[in-house]
């Protein structure tokens, strides 16, 4: 009996899809969700034996994943973004997991690797997700940052998996400016206020203090320091996009 699909959300990941797609060879399944990619994402995936499906994600995430778990026929599913790989350690634990009845959420734990450089800290410190859980009463909601909704109890894995952030410092800006700008949409939509001494003077600077001293960016030295104040920018940006979203909607 097949027991996990694999859900991987795609778009124009012509340079990350092939080696997502091979570190979990052990899945009875895997299914891409395409955003209707115009690099070769699709052809690549589908010639690594995925089955493709185009739909368009419009900017929502959630509905996204809610609909890729729609997709999947098997007691188990594995959310994995194109730029994640699964260990050859995880995915022995896998395997041995979705042996055991389905009534568990496993969170696991993904190391952050940035291309030609090295930290461990500060924003890119290691942090658990969910991912391997039952199909059945799952959905996925939200706009950025997805939360995974479902009846069950939790428990994390071991062993971890690797996160390919970014490859170079014009991805990084760009989804810098993309996802600063979906925060925004978002926190408009759901009614939030916005201060301008609370939000945009105070809020960034505590962002950084976080990420470098207590999360201990610091350790990572040159590094560290840029992804620190990258963080107090991304902070700051994400409250001055609502503050004039707001501001040109006559709320401010």
């Amino acid at each position: 009996m097949s027991q996990v699909t694999v859900l991987i959300l795609a778009r124009n990941e012509a340079h990350n899809i092939e080696d997502c797609i091979k570190s979990v060879a052990f899945a009875d399944q895997v299914i891409v969700i395409d955003d209707f990619s115009d690099d070769n994402t699709v052809q690549l995936a589908t010639d690594l034996g995925a089955i493709v499906i185009q739909h368009a994600m419009n900017g929502d995430w959630g509905q996204q994943q809610t609909f890729a778990v729609q997709q999947a026929q098997t007691p188990w599913i594995l959310f994995l973004d194109a730029d994640e790989r699964i260990s050859p350690e995880l995915a022995q634990e896998i395997r041995a997991t979705i042996q055991k009845p389905a009534n568990t959420a496993y969170w696991i734990q993904r190391h952050n690797r940035f291309k030609y450089n090295q930290a461990t800290h500060g924003t890119l410190r290691p942090d658990y997700v969910c991912r391997l859980l039952p199909t059945e009463n799952t959905r996925v909601e939200g706009f950025v940052h997805p939360a995974i909704i479902h009846p069950y109890h939790d428990a994390k894995l071991c062993a971890p998996m690797y996160h390919y952030t970014y490859d170079n410092w014009e991805q990084y800006y760009r989804k810098f400016n993309q996802y600063t700008t979906l925060a925004a949409e978002k926190y408009q939509q759901s009614g939030k206020p916005v201060r301008f001494f609370q939000d945009i003077i105070l809020r960034p600077i505590w962002a950084f203090i976080k990420v470098y001293f207590f999360n201990k960016g610091f350790l990572d030295g040159k590094l560290g320091w840029i992804f620190a104040i990258n963080h107090y920018f991304y902070t700051m940006t994400k409250y001055v996009k609502l503050y004039y979203l707001q501001k040109n909607n006559g709320k401010l």
